[in-house]
């Protein structure tokens, strides 16, 4: 893609100050593996007894990375781990060549970190369907090993970015009876989201003393509502990529205390990721309650979020209520027309069937022309509830996706 993009006028002012996990080393290096001038690879390593768990694209397309992480969760854990990640090839869509990729890159990083193959996990992002060129990534592996630290964490998160216009970073501590346990991470994902298990790819690690059944049993709970309730454009990643790794360097701590933990991470990763959404200018949470069951609130929410008409107004500032009203009712979600009512921010727009009275157009125009904008739904029939966060669709959008090969 020509030109580097402007950052998102969304983008928070700077990449956290993320701490250092014990047992945890990062590095990253320029592998031209589509870039120039900029580091694209990025290798994490973990000391022995890490757990590591995962969530992944359910797409039918996934790639080979996808596939082979897939096949090697849940298994020893006594090795150390390490996580390869590079950024501008997707190796997907990539037949044999693209397994013979992961086969040959992961057979370099454990020969070089003292692994057994099975521990070391691989990624891709970046463009879809052209051969990954693995040997200019295995001729780096070296350089990466020499210069792993345990504090080369932004570097490292800039590595993986591809149309992100900055790197996202979380982190948070929980205080224990022993000590503190530290939970950091982060991602990259700026288009092609609308992911079907996580977002992207994105990479947490904490020093918590956890086993890997409990921490994949947390993961696979917490992201239905933080990656699995966002969206920019409705399209599912083949490359959809969510680890989880623990050093257990650190105290054991209650699992509901960490699930709520992780959860508050994940959640700013995925916020972080809608406000870097291609060509956004406006962050969007979708509110729906009152709905006939959760899973029907999640359908009104979404359908709302994906709608281009709902993004493309909300980029116009233009409070058309009336494609809220369409989203609605195009969800598949059991709905009323005269118990629906919706509100831009605290503003009720329309309630009983109809516009209601006290509502103008300068009050919706007022909300719509902020950075942050607020739809909410309630469906009048029951309790299900489900919060959902997208972005508007801008010119910036088509601009940035005409182009990508190029």
């Amino acid at each position: 893609m020509a030109g580097k993009l402007p950052v998102s006028p969304l983008a928070p002012a700077r990449f956290p100050d993320l701490p250092a996990i014990a047992g945890l080393e990062l590095a990253s290096v320029a592998a031209g593996v589509k870039y120039q001038g900029r580091d694209d690879v990025m290798l994490a390593r973990l000391c022995p007894g890490s757990a590591v768990a995962g969530v992944f694209t359910r797409s039918a397309t996934r790639s080979a990375p996808v596939l082979d992480c897939q096949e090697k969760l849940g298994g020893e854990t006594s090795a150390g781990a390490a996580i390869l990640v590079n950024s501008g090839n997707s190796n997907a869509f990539t037949g044999g060549a693209g397994r013979a990729s992961v086969e040959a890159i992961c057979k370099a990083v454990a020969g070089a970190c003292d692994l057994p193959e099975a521990r070391v996990f691989t990624a891709s992002t970046g463009v879809i369907g052209e051969r990954l060129p693995d040997d200019r990534i295995t001729a780096k592996i070296g350089d990466l090993v020499a210069g792993l630290s345990p504090l080369a964490i932004e570097q490292s998160a800039r590595a993986i970015c591809t149309t992100d216009t900055f790197a996202k970073g979380a982190s948070t501590v929980i205080e224990t009876a022993e000590g503190p346990v530290t939970i950091m991470g982060f991602a990259k994902g700026s288009g092609m989201i609308a992911p079907d298990m996580a977002t992207m790819l994105v990479y947490i690690f904490t020093d918590a003393t956890i086993s890997q059944d409990t921490l994949q049993a947390v993961l696979s709970a917490g992201v239905d509502s933080t990656f699995n309730a966002i969206t920019v454009d409705s399209d599912t990643s083949t490359s959809d990529s969510l680890m989880v790794a623990a050093t257990q360097q650190g105290p054991a701590v209650d699992s509901a205390v960490f699930a709520e933990a992780l959860n508050t991470v994940m959640l700013d990763l995925a916020h972080q990721v809608v406000r870097d959404g291609e060509g956004a200018t406006k962050f969007v949470e979708v509110q729906v309650t009152g709905a006939d069951s959760d899973a029907d609130a999640k359908r009104v929410a979404m359908s709302i979020a994906n709608s281009p008409l709902v993004k493309t107004a909300i980029a116009g500032e233009d409070p058309n209520w009336g494609r809220i009203v369409m989203a609605v009712g195009k969800s598949g979600a059991k709905a009323d027309r005269d118990l629906l009512s919706i509100r831009f921010g605290e503003a009720l727009v329309a309630e009983n069937g109809w516009a209601s009275p006290q509502y103008s157009e300068e009050i919706g125009a007022a909300h719509m022309k902020g950075d942050e904008i607020t739809i909410k739904v309630d469906m009048g029939i029951g309790n299900g509830a489900f919060t959902a966060w997208t972005c508007d669709l801008t010119h910036g959008y088509i601009s940035i996706n005409a182009d990508y090969r190029s």
